[in-house]
C-alpha cells in the first residue's frame, strides 16, 4: 500500500468515527417525557415477592413542576458538609435530596447548586433506600409508610451522626446508624434487635431508582448509565441498553451506580459483603439497580448490623483515588476510556498545569505546546517524508503522465523513484498512526474533566467545556441556519487546518486531492459542536505543527 492510500486509510477510518460522533450533536434524541413508576424489589429466594418501594398512591400523586413543592410534602432530616446539602426523608428513610453545593447548574453566579439526588414524581427523580425482606408473610417490615423516629442526632453532619428507629409491634426494633465524611461518602448502618421469642431470617436490600434525562440518554465519549466494579471487573451498560426483563450479576465486594458524565450515585460495600445485584428498566426512560445481600439469622435476644456506603457526589479525580485505596477500582467511575495508562497521566500534567498557571485555558495551550515537544522526533520524521515527497512531487507527476495506461510500469517507476531518492512512503504515515492514542486520550481527557466544567478563559469563553458561545449570527448580527452558526474558535481552527494542509504533498489521485480539500471545512463543523478547550487545543497543536513542518520544509530546500 503506498503513502496515497495508506492516507486515505486512515483518514477515512478518524471521519467515520467523526461523523458518528457528529449525529449525536447535530440529531440529538427526543427528550422522554417524566413518568412516575412503581420501584420494584425483585423476589430473592425465599424472600417475599414484588416489594414496592414507591407504591401506588405515590405514583397517583402529580408531577409536581419544581422539587420544592415536592419536599413540602414529608418530613426530612436536613443533611450537610462542605460538600452537599439536603435531606432524608423519614417516611420511608429515602436519601432523595442531594444538592453539591460546590457546583453550579450554569455559569451565572446566580444559578443554584447541582441537584443530584432529586424526589420521586420530580423531573428527573433519582434516589437511593434501605430495607430488609423476609419469606415470612405475617412479619411487619419497613416499607413506604414507615415513619422513622429521630432516636438520635436532629442534623446529620459529618461531626453529628444520627440513628434513625422504627419498632414492628412484633418485638423486632429496625434502625438506620447513619454517618457522613466531609465529602460525599455516607456510612448506612441496618440494625435488627430480635426481641420476638424465636429465631428471625432476614435479607438486607437496596435500591437506587433514576429517570435519566435527555442528556443522560444521548451517547457520548463519556460513558453514562450503569457503572460497576464486580468481583474486581468493571461493568458499564449504557441506559438504552438496560432492557425491561432486566439482568442479574453478583459481586462479592465492589461498588454499583448509575453513573452521569460528572456526577453519580453508587452502592459501596465491604469487601467480604456478597450480593446479588439486579439492573432493570421499570418505565419510560426510569431505571432501577437493587442488590440483596445474604439471609441474617438473628436469635432471640440478638442483635444483627450490616453495613454498607452510599456514594453521592461529584466524579472528582482526585478524590475518587484517595477513596481507591479503600473502595476497588473507585476511580473508574471515571471513564477513562482505552488509553487509560495515557488518560489519567494526562489529567495529573493538565491539573498541575492549573494550579500552576491559575487558568484551565491556559493551561490546556501551555499542555499543547509540551506535547508538541514531546513529539517533537515522532513528527519530525512524519513531517520530513512529507518534504521530500513534496520535493519530488512534479517526478511523480512526470511518471503518471508518461505511464498513463500502464499501471504496473507506473508502480514501478514510482517505487524506482523513491529508492532513488531514499524515500519511505509508508514514514510519514506510520508516525501519524503512533500519534492517533495520544490524541483520543487528550480529547477523553477535555470531555470527561469536571474541573474543565465552567472553568473560564479570556475574552468572550466563559465555560471551557461548553461550544463557543460567539457564533456567527451573534459577530455579525446576521441570520444563519442553526448548522451553520458557528464560533469563531471554530472558524480559527478550520483556517489553521486549511492552512496546514496547504504544506502537505498534493495527493496525485483527484479523488482524493478533492477530499482532503474539504476536510477543513468538515473538520471545522463536525467540531464546533465540541467544547471550546478542545477547539482551542487542536487549533494551537496545528500552528505548532505548520511551525515545524515550514522549518523542515525550509531545510529539505522545498519552496
Amino acid at each position: 500500500m503506498n503513502k496515497e492510500d495508506l492516507r486515505g486509510f486512515y483518514t477515512a477510518i478518524i471521519l467515520s468515527a467523526l461523523v458518528v460522533l457528529g449525529v449525536n450533536y447535530f440529531f440529538p434524541q427526543e427528550k422522554a417525557k417524566p413518568t412516575a413508576p412503581e420501584v420494584v424489589i425483585s423476589a430473592a429466594d425465599g424472600t417475599q415477592e414484588n416489594i414496592k418501594s414507591a407504591e401506588a398512591e405515590e405514583s397517583a400523586l402529580p408531577v409536581f413542576a419544581n422539587v420544592a413543592q415536592t419536599l413540602q410534602q414529608d418530613v426530612r432530616l436536613p443533611i450537610e458538609n462542605d460538600s452537599v446539602k439536603g435531606s432524608i426523608r423519614l417516611k420511608g428513610a429515602r436519601f432523595d435530596e442531594v444538592l453539591l453545593t460546590k457546583y453550579k447548574q450554569t455559569i451565572d453566579e446566580n444559578s443554584p447548586a447541582v441537584e443530584l439526588f432529586a424526589p420521586a414524581k420530580t423531573a428527573e427523580a433519582f434516589f437511593a433506600e434501605y430495607g430488609w425482606l423476609s419469606a415470612d408473610q405475617s412479619l411487619r417490615l419497613p416499607n413506604k409508610d414507615t415513619l422513622w423516629q429521630l432516636a438520635d442526632g436532629n442534623k446529620l453532619t459529618p461531626q453529628t451522626p444520627v440513628t434513625l428507629v422504627w419498632n414492628n409491634g412484633q418485638g423486632l426494633t429496625f434502625k438506620y446508624i447513619i454517618s457522613m465524611d466531609e465529602n460525599y461518602l455516607f456510612n448506612v448502618r441496618q440494625s435488627v434487635e430480635n426481641k420476638s421469642g424465636h429465631v428471625v431470617t432476614l435479607v438486607p436490600y437496596g435500591l437506587i431508582s433514576k429517570h435519566a434525562s435527555e442528556e443522560d440518554m444521548q451517547r457520548s465519549i463519556a460513558h453514562q448509565g450503569f457503572t460497576a466494579v464486580l468481583d474486581g471487573k468493571l461493568k458499564e451498560i449504557i441506559y438504552t441498553n438496560i432492557k425491561e426483563e432486566g439482568e442479574s450479576f453478583e459481586t462479592t465486594g465492589g461498588w454499583v451506580s448509575f453513573s452521569d458524565k460528572y456526577w453519580f450515585g453508587a452502592f459501596v460495600f465491604n469487601k467480604d459483603f456478597s450480593a446479588k445485584i439486579n439492573l432493570r428498566q421499570v418505565a419510560e426512560n426510569t431505571y432501577q439497580l437493587d442488590y440483596k445481600g445474604q439471609a441474617v439469622e438473628i436469635q432471640s435476644g440478638a442483635t444483627a448490623d450490616v453495613d454498607t456506603h452510599l456514594y453521592a457526589g461529584a466524579k472528582e479525580i482526585k478524590l475518587l483515588d484517595k477513596y481507591a485505596e479503600k473502595i476497588d477500582k473507585f476511580d473508574l467511575a471515571v471513564d477513562f476510556g482505552w488509553y487509560y495508562f495515557l488518560t489519567k497521566p494526562f489529567f495529573y500534567i493538565l491539573d498541575y498545569l492549573y494550579q500552576l498557571l491559575g487558568n484551565m485555558g491556559w493551561a490546556i495551550l501551555l499542555f499543547a505546546a509540551l506535547l508538541r515537544l514531546a513529539l517533537f522526533p515522532i513528527a519530525n520524521k512524519s513531517f520530513e517524508s512529507m518534504s521530500k515527497m513534496r520535493k519530488v512531487q512534479p517526478k511523480i507527476m512526470a511518471i503518471q503522465a508518461m505511464y498513463k495506461d500502464n499501471k504496473a510500469a507506473q508502480q514501478r517507476a514510482t517505487m524506482e523513484l523513491y529508492r532513488k531518492e531514499k524515500i519511505n512512503p509508508a514514514a510519514g504515515c506510520l508516525p501519524m498512526l503512533i500519534q492517533i492514542p495520544v490524541f483520543f486520550s487528550l480529547y477523553k481527557v477535555l470531555v470527561i474533566s469536571l474541573e474543565i466544567r465552567h472553568a473560564p478563559f479570556i475574552g468572550w469563553i466563559k465555560d471551557l467545556s461548553a461550544p463557543d458561545p460567539l457564533t456567527i449570527s451573534q459577530w455579525a448580527h446576521i441570520w444563519v441556519p442553526a448548522a451553520l452558526d458557528i464560533g469563531i474558535w471554530p472558524l480559527i481552527y478550520g483556517l489553521t487546518m486549511y492552512l496546514q494542509n496547504k504544506l502537505n504533498p498534493k495527493p496525485a489521485n483527484k479523488d482524493q486531492a478533492r477530499m482532503f480539500a474539504l476536510m477543513p471545512l468538515i473538520f471545522m463543523f463536525m467540531f464546533a459542536h465540541f467544547a471550546v478547550g478542545l477547539i482551542i487545543y487542536w487549533t494551537l497543536s496545528n500552528i505548532l505543527s505548520m511551525i515545524q513542518q515550514r522549518v523542515i520544509m525550509y531545510k529539505n530546500g522545498v519552496k
